[in-house]
């Protein structure tokens, strides 16, 4: 093994190393501060530990992280990142585990990717990524985002499918164990590339046939990889955690959550007690930001025998329904796709579920068309990134007094979503949020001559002509994925369960 002296860096700088023709090298790459930014793993450990085992799963880790400070720095860089495994993983479920690395984790990695070492690593023809992070966290990211072939990292033990906090044989990979572990998985030829960070990165780079380092003092000249060039974009992502739990903003989030909760109590109760009317100006007194834009059509006359609007509106929150009623100052009935009993009962506005038989649904929805307006989000479930998922066609033929509507909320510490959670949480999440905002956009009529009756247009042309308004309004992607798609991606399933028995053995709908 070659001694390095604690000096100067015996390899030069990555900006040094040529991308071009390097289809047919190999190349391995350290992770944290390499291929990411940013050199600690603490707010990845953060979003794992508050995932499975919620606010004091991550306390835990928060007591526990000057202890693994102190020993990464003064005795072992192996010893430190021990303890923060142990913290997070001690007891957890397996598949929890998995499933946070598969639903949450994506997002945070994405907005991370070093500009300068992913020039490189992303020109090489094959890509292995050697790491002192837990397998089972990094392997789903690097492999589906990344198109990482190889992935080697720290294994960790588990018993009866669950964490037992401590790590396999040969231990946590950093130094001598990086070199090891590249030379076993590697054993036919020394690739042709090598990128670290730091000293302990120097013995598994010097066995590459090129080596070159990522300096710290570079991060603050190049950046992370901006959204548009990300190879495979991250569209749907899970979690409740919406800001990167550094240490402090970790610390601040567990203080505030007691106080969040109750304030967030506070606004449910003024926006379900008051009268309509009221409402904008009572979330306004409590921090709720609400931006109206456009012109909103009037209540409909019942006396003019005439039906109500159908507004359509993009989804980003089960409260959409909710702000919209809120921007129009009287409240809307909203068609659902089936959402949890406790939003049911805090709504203030009426909720009707789809039945998802068409024709059950047609008739339904022209009744309640009959009786006033209506809103519905055809998209059938909630999207947190810049993308409008597929409009369901169904209302496109139902009337021609279409509305679209454009919604955007912002949420800087709580995401009020959840795929894999109890959705029974989401209203309390987005209020816990210090300052929430919502952006309630009214969108010109659509012409008649656009609509199925008054033009002939199909419905399928008539949702897609909607998504794109909508999609032109906000800036927003359009695509053909579906709710199906996005549950299958974070919770591994379609988006729906067996009824309970007694209830005919239909299929109900996994909330928004």
């Amino acid at each position: 093994m070659v001694a390095f002296n604690c000096g100067a860096s015996p390899f030069r700088t990555v900006e040094h190393c040529s991308s071009a023709g390097r289809e047919g090298h190999s190349v391995v790459a350290d992770m944290d501060g390499t291929l990411l930014v940013g050199r600690s793993s603490f707010p990845y450990f953060a979003l794992v530990a508050y995932d499975v085992g919620g606010p004091l799963r991550l306390l835990l880790l928060l007591l526990a992280a000057p202890l693994a400070g102190l020993l990464y720095y003064l005795a072992s860089e192996s010893a430190g990142i021990q303890v923060l495994i142990f913290a997070t993983f001690a007891g957890a479920r397996v598949e929890d585990i998995e499933s946070a690395a598969r639903a949450v984790l994506p997002k945070f990695y994405a907005e991370d990717l070093h500009s300068e070492t992913w020039r490189v690593f992303s020109a090489c023809g094959r890509r292995c990524v050697l790491t002192a992070n837990p397998r089972i966290m990094v392997e789903a990211f690097l492999k589906d985002y990344l198109g990482v072939h190889l992935v080697i990292a720290t294994e960790i033990q588990t018993y009866r499918g669950r964490a037992t906090g401590f790590v396999s044989r040969p231990g946590v990979l950093v130094g001598r164990n990086k070199a090891a572990a590249m030379r076993k998985h590697m054993p036919e030829a020394a690739p042709e590339i090598g990128l670290g960070d730091r000293e302990s990165d120097y013995p598994f780079m010097s066995l590459c046939q090129e080596g070159y380092v990522v300096p710290q003092e570079s991060k603050l000249k190049v950046g992370p990889v901006p959204r548009e060039s990300l190879p495979k974009p991250v569209m749907f992502h899970d979690g409740r955690l919406a800001l990167r739990p550094t240490p402090p903003l970790a610390f601040l989030a567990l203080l505030w959550l007691p106080v969040g909760f109750l304030l967030a109590c506070i606004r449910i109760a003024a926006g379900s007690l008051l009268p309509m009317r009221f409402v904008y100006h009572a979330f306004l007194a409590l921090g709720v930001r609400v931006t109206v834009r456009g012109t909103p059509p009037p209540p409909p006359s019942k006396s003019a025998g005439h039906s109500g609007v159908l507004f359509i509106c993009s989804h980003r929150t089960l409260l959409d329904p909710i702000f919209l009623s809120t921007a129009l100052g009287r409240p809307i009935a909203a068609v659902t796709y089936s959402v949890s009993r406790l939003s049911e009962i805090l709504s203030p506005i009426r909720t009707v579920p789809l039945t998802r038989d068409r024709a059950r649904d047609a008739a339904m929805i022209k009744r309640l068309l009959q009786d006033g307006d209506l809103v519905i989000c055809p998209e059938g479930t909630t999207c947190r990134e810049p993308f409008l998922l597929r409009f369901s066609a169904l209302f496109a033929e139902l009337t021609d007094e279409i509305v679209p509507v454009a919604m955007v909320s912002g949420m800087s510490m709580f995401h009020g979503t959840t795929a894999r959670g109890w959705k029974g949480m989401d209203p309390f999440y987005f209020f816990m949020n210090p300052s929430p905002r919502y952006e309630v956009t009214f969108l010109d009529k659509l012409p008649r001559e656009l609509t199925c009756s008054g033009g002939g247009k199909s419905s399928h042309d008539v949702a897609n002509y909607i998504q794109r308004a909508i999609g032109s309004a906000l800036c927003y992607e359009c695509t053909q994925f579906t709710r199906k798609d996005k549950y299958k991606a974070l919770a591994g399933n379609d988006g729906s369960v067996p009824e309970k028995k007694g209830e005919g053995g239909r299929i109900k709908l996994i909330g928004c």
